[in-house]
């Protein structure tokens, strides 16, 4: 069985979209959203995929979410079934942390040969054996101190030097301020993670916030040398689920 998260209570978060950050942004995919994250980044715009009620853990915006409505199990051909009904044979699995139901997603995905397979990932967990074999894409986004996530759960030497040796790993670096850069080419240089695999990401949930940060974001690429990327479904669609 898989824990995913739902668009409405007891109706899963599968949808096709455009993807809308980073290596393979603007591609159709499929997206299948899982639930349970181990981390809690402060600005998180899914925390219906973990902050639950009784979950303390700080959120700026201090919500609790009622688990049964906002999280539903379903075996893996129920979810391979919902899949295939759609049309892009790019899946994008995100959560929440979906490495943390490695076992299942592996099923999962074995029974969807010939689709071009993202995972989404906080870059904390290590893939299953099972599951890494079938996967050609991870989207790690390490989290930085502005987070609120400890740095010795977000930020683990063995996870980041496996990734930066993993050259299907390609980094996304959410960036809040100018300042946030520092931490960035640390690790960059820390893990030789070569430039053209570190994308910079502004954090904002609205295209206003998208848009002013953007603006200096991009020159911070061009100074160093790094890869600029914007959050294509946020000016598309406002932060929305099932988008």
């Amino acid at each position: 069985m898989l824990t995913l998260a739902t668009t409405t209570p007891g109706e899963p978060e599968i949808f096709a979209s455009l993807q809308g950050e980073g290596l393979s942004l603007g591609r159709p995919s499929t997206f299948v959203r899982l639930s349970r994250c181990n981390l809690a980044c402060q600005w998180c715009d899914t925390a219906y995929t973990w902050r639950f009620e009784g979950d303390n853990r700080p959120h700026r915006d201090a919500l609790a979410f009622d688990r049964t409505q906002n999280q539903v199990a379903l075996s893996e051909e129920d979810v391979a079934a919902r899949i295939t009904a759609l049309s892009p044979d790019r899946l994008v699995v995100t959560g929440g942390e979906p490495l943390l139901q490695g076992p299942a997603l592996a099923r999962l995905l074995a029974l969807l040969p010939g689709m071009h397979v993202e995972i989404e990932t906080n870059g904390t967990v290590a893939p299953h054996p099972a599951l890494d074999g079938l996967v050609h894409q991870y989207n790690v986004s390490p989290k930085l101190a502005h987070s609120g996530n400890p740095a010795d759960l977000a930020l683990m030497p063995e996870r980041l030097q496996a990734w930066a040796t993993d050259p299907r790993a390609v980094f996304k670096f959410v960036i809040a301020q100018a300042a946030d850069m520092a931490q960035v080419l640390g690790l960059q240089r820390d893990y030789a993670i070569p430039a053209d695999r570190v994308f910079l990401m502004a954090e904002g949930r609205t295209p206003a916030e998208l848009a002013a940060r953007n603006r200096w974001l991009a020159q911070l690429c061009l100074d160093h040398g790094l890869r600029f990327t914007d959050r294509l479904h946020i000016h598309l669609y406002g932060d929305t689920r099932g988008t």
